[in-house]
């Protein structure tokens, strides 16, 4: 399915990106990212895909209890590792999720979803935490950053047009 193929491809580009990082690039709080780590954000991405992983089953999903390993953003190949096993379980079929969230004072919700609208859920989240991870690394100022990295879909194919536009 494309939902799948295109996280492929976002775990795909973000592990190649850990590949070049070093631990210190990886757990070097940034100023920039309100002293946040590259390792943070990406820990949060793999836990928030590990809570859909494990929700599956039996469909309800609760992103809020996430583990919050702090193994996930200090050690790049734990993350590593952890971002290939998850990319191994998402050809499941679609199916109805009840997806449990606590809002504004402690109060839990319900809500109906499904798996394939939490993928493209994840799929948007990655996305967003792959920018941050980008600004951050041109803040280390280390790391070269592929340009698409961090760039959402429609984005990328808006500029696809544009430059289209301006070169024919």
């Amino acid at each position: 399915m494309a939902l799948q193929h295109s996280l492929y491809g976002l775990f795909h580009q973000l592990g190649e990106l850990l590949e070049r990082l070093s631990p210190f690039e990886y757990s070097q709080p940034i100023d920039l990212l309100s002293g946040a780590t590259l390792g943070q954000h990406c820990r949060h991405v793999i836990e928030c895909l590990q809570e859909l992983e494990k929700g599956y089953p039996g469909g309800m999903v609760n992103y809020d209890l996430r583990q919050r390993q702090r193994l996930l953003e200090t050690d790049v190949d734990f993350a590593r590792l952890q971002l290939a096993t998850i990319g191994a379980v998402l050809e499941r079929p679609d199916k109805p999720l009840v997806l449990e969230a606590t809002v504004e004072d402690g109060v839990l919700v319900r809500l109906s979803s499904s798996y394939y609208r939490e993928l493209y859920h994840q799929l948007d989240h990655m996305v967003h935490h792959m920018a941050l991870i980008r600004v951050g690394l041109l803040a280390l100022s280390s790391v070269p950053v592929p340009e698409s990295f961090g760039v959402a879909f429609a984005t990328m194919r808006s500029r696809e047009k544009q430059h289209s536009i301006f070169t024919n």
